[in-house]
């Protein structure tokens, strides 16, 4: 049987234009899975100043008295933490909430933009609009609808919070060293009609930021971020979907999410991070 996902736009929700190649429709077949989140648990990375952490209890577990295996549990975490998805309403007042966002804008053409060179000798480094150009004029016009994902390296580091975050002092968001998106890049990338930017670090907005641009440009034209994002060394700079489905709270400014990377066969199976 040929199991494919197929692509549309939800009454009400802004257009998308199609990508100028590729089909409408997937064969799943045709594509290598993978994982592009961090599982949730103890050690899972939150940002400092969150006064919670992921806590996963047990409930019930071993055999019940009817004589079988159960067991159950209960967990709690904050919206922002481990990968996850940034909501518009996380950075603008009449961005959509979690269960607002429309479900094309969650399976998109995926774009990954490579700056782990540059980021491994300036852990401030910022994506340039240079460096976007640079990239479209190797592999063409980044597509509208298109989410786009920034490669610094920095998954290496996971979940080392002070190598990860640049500085572990709890409670203290004022010394964080880490790569992400330059503003100029950002207005670039939502130019071209982006749905959403992903990176491998811990925000959009790179971690000396004092006014979180990005999340102000990005949220405000209704555009999602998702962070923490791991493997993005596995999927090639263009050709790969994305499927970024968040924890559907209702009201939500953010929430978990598993990110599944659909990878043409064949491409980029030899490459390891």
């Amino acid at each position: 049987m040929t199991l494919l996902l197929t692509l549309g736009c939800s009454p009400g929700s802004p257009p998308i234009e199609p990508p100028p190649a590729g089909p409408a429709s997937l064969d799943l077949r045709d594509f290598r899975p993978v994982d592009m989140s961090h599982s949730y648990g103890k050690d899972t990375l939150y940002w400092p100043t969150s006064t919670e952490r992921f806590q996963h209890k047990e409930e019930a577990y071993g055999t019940s008295e009817g004589g079988w295996f159960y067991s159950s549990y209960s967990f709690s975490s904050p919206e922002h933490g481990g990968t996850h998805l940034d909501a518009p309403i996380h950075f603008s007042a009449s961005g959509w909430t979690v269960d607002e966002i429309p479900l094309e804008r969650l399976v998109s053409p995926a774009v990954v933009i490579d700056i782990s060179e540059s980021a491994a000798a300036d852990p401030d480094y910022l994506l340039s609009a240079a460096d976007v150009e640079a990239w479209e004029s190797a592999h063409g016009q980044i597509p509208s609808g298109s989410a786009v994902f920034l490669r610094t390296g920095w998954e290496r580091f996971w979940p080392d919070a002070l190598s990860y975050l640049g500085d572990d002092t709890p409670g203290d968001a004022s010394n964080l060293h880490f790569p992400s998106y330059g503003e100029e890049a950002a207005r670039l990338l939502l130019q071209r009609g982006v749905v959403a930017l992903g990176v491998d670090t811990a925000s959009i907005d790179y971690g000396a930021s004092a006014d979180f641009i990005v999340h102000q440009i990005a949220n405000g034209a209704n555009v999602l971020g998702l962070e923490n994002v791991a493997k993005l060394a596995e999927l090639p700079p263009k050709g790969a979907w994305v499927v970024a489905l968040p924890m559907k709270i209702e009201g939500g400014s953010g929430g978990p999410v598993r990110i599944l990377g659909l990878v043409p066969r064949g491409v980029g199976e030899e490459v390891k991070e």
